[in-house]
């Protein structure tokens, strides 16, 4: 799928872009939410219907304390393989934002999370002025830990019921990059902005 009238990538990679969420985005974002049910339970919930991912998307889309993208295949056509959000974006003396993402289940497997967290981490540490960006991953969630630890994010510690998941309190470990780090370092030099 083409995607002709959106705007011009924020960051690209060798295989992905990075773009913002849009509106328009509706349809295809549902559509492999859906396709991605069991890729994704227990773990996330991306919106899957129009209602949903308008409730979503709206507090998103231009809001400057998050930034929410998609993760868009280069040589098919832009079509959207997954997403990362850097929510809760702090200012002042902590320069941080916590991370959001999945892969969608056609793109799973396929190394375009890892291209795409670190060129997130060069937007991240370039154009956004962050310092640090933080992941909060579930210690069951093994496709998201060695996600996090491919792209040289270091395990900073555990929170015992952090966040209400599917039902309950989980679990999750703490895991950190800042643009000090070998891996923030790497992305910032290399970012690949083009906008």
């Amino acid at each position: 799928m083409n995607h002709p009238g959106h705007a011009v990538p924020l960051a690209r990679g060798p295989r992905v872009d990075l773009r913002p969420l849009r509106h328009d985005d509706a349809e295809e974002f549902t559509a492999r939410a859906r396709a991605s049910r069991q890729l994704h339970h227990p773990w996330l919930f991306p919106p899957d219907t129009a209602a949903a991912f308008a409730a979503y998307a709206g507090p998103r889309v231009g809001n400057p304390a998050l930034a929410s993208l998609l993760v868009c295949e280069r040589d098919a056509g832009g079509a959207i393989a997954g997403y990362v959000n850097i929510n809760n974006i702090v200012r002042g003396a902590f320069l941080n934002g916590t991370l959001g993402y999945g892969a969608f289940a056609h793109a799973a497997g396929r190394g375009l999370m890892t291209e795409a967290l670190h060129l997130v981490a060069g937007y991240a540490f370039g154009p956004l002025g962050l310092h640090r960006l933080e992941a909060n991953v579930q210690p069951d969630n093994a496709p998201s830990l060695a996600l996090v630890r491919r792209a040289g994010f270091r395990n900073e510690g555990f929170s015992p019921a952090m966040l209400h998941v599917d039902g309950a309190w989980r679990d999750h470990e703490r895991w950190a990059l800042t643009a000090d780090m070998p891996a923030g370092r790497a992305a910032t030099r290399a970012r690949g902005q083009v906008g």
